[in-house]
């Protein structure tokens, strides 16, 4: 871990002059951060002040496993400038728990979310995964239910996906495992956006729901097309015109830090791309497309391209248009792949 911070702190020093714009958030993501000691949190923090310019107070997120979360480990994480926590619980259940190999039960869960209520982390979300093999709409509404009794003010979860070499694609190629039938599926997701939608939690993203003030700011400058600079193994960037990522073997990362030469690729963007990119990005949240800033920056054929394939769907009530944005409807939410998917370029 110390090889590790060291050259993330040098690859800060490198590319330090490829975000001139003042830093708004930082994510702490993408492994298991909550393994990091407090000298090496001190040490990012000094190169990403000395670097950087920063806003006086940015959203500081740091992902965390709940059993992590220890008293001591918690106390250490509420003396930093950490003002959100992302935690992944993904079941209150200690069956699916097991299924998902994940080291901690439903009771160690509950139990790390209030120490970090009690250490003054008012800003917490949760993650919870549905559409396990044999999950039950019982099983999911309990979860559901558990979640808001903890009352967190941001809520991810996440369909199960079956990615390839896995241990779960293995088993499901296997015939070990059967993937949850799709209405069982559609009726879980229905139950999601229902039941935290009438506890005051927002659908701004379709696997995003959040309290008033409380949306992911990181995340949103994802889905809003922002510049973002991604320091360490398997870290994307994207500068409004490139999209980079670093490699991602730990070893050949420490490598190429400690070369001088970072070990990276990158890709540079067709303007087809980043209108896809922009569809994609976009109907994903209560924001939708703003129609305009689509004709401005892609033109006006991509702009009718969009309103003719979106015809069929807004005819359906599926899509709407509302103060000059596309949207998803709450049905077409449900479907929203297929709608992105033809709204896309592909001449």
């Amino acid at each position: 871990m110390d090889a590790f911070v060291d050259a993330l702190c040098a690859e800060a020093r490198i590319r330090k002059d490829e975000i001139p714009e003042t830093v708004k958030t930082i994510y702490f993501g993408g492994g298991t951060p909550s393994r990091l000691r407090r000298e090496h949190f001190d040490r990012i923090f000094d190169a990403l002040r000395h670097h950087f310019s920063m806003e006086p107070t940015p959203e500081i997120t740091v992902e965390a496993n709940p059993d992590d979360l220890s008293e001591v480990y918690v106390e250490m994480l509420s003396r930093l400038p950490v003002n959100r926590l992302s935690i992944g619980i993904q079941s209150f259940n200690d069956g699916e728990l097991r299924f998902l190999s994940r080291r901690h039960s439903a009771r160690q869960a509950i139990d790390a979310v209030k120490r970090c209520q009690q250490h003054g982390f008012g800003n917490i979300s949760i993650d919870l995964m549905y559409g396990l093999p044999q999950q039950t709409e019982e099983i999911w509404q309990y979860n559901l239910e558990q979640a808001l009794t903890l009352d967190v003010p941001h809520i991810s979860s996440y369909h199960l996906i079956y990615e390839e070499k896995t241990r779960m694609y293995t088993l499901l190629q296997a015939g070990r495992i059967v993937p949850v039938e799709e209405e069982v599926s559609t009726a879980m997701f229905a139950m999601l956006i229902d039941r935290l939608t009438s506890h005051g939690y927002i659908h701004y993203e379709i696997s995003a729901f959040g309290r008033e003030g409380y949306f992911s700011q990181h995340n949103s400058s994802y889905w809003k097309n922002r510049k973002y600079l991604g320091l360490g193994p398997a870290a994307h960037s994207f500068d409004g015109d490139n999209r980079s990522r670093n490699v991602p073997s730990l070893t050949r990362y420490i490598r190429g830090v400690e070369s001088g030469i970072l070990n990276r690729e990158t890709e540079q963007l067709t303007l087809s791309e980043k209108y896809n990119e922009t569809i994609l990005t976009g109907l994903r949240t209560i924001w939708g497309l703003d129609l305009t800033e689509l004709t401005t920056r892609f033109g006006a054929e991509f702009h009718r391209y969009c309103l003719q394939n979106a015809q069929k769907y807004l005819d359906r009530n599926l899509l709407k248009t509302e103060g000059g944005r596309l949207k998803l409807t709450r049905d077409g939410i449900f479907i929203s792949d297929g709608i992105m998917s033809d709204l896309m370029w592909v001449g």
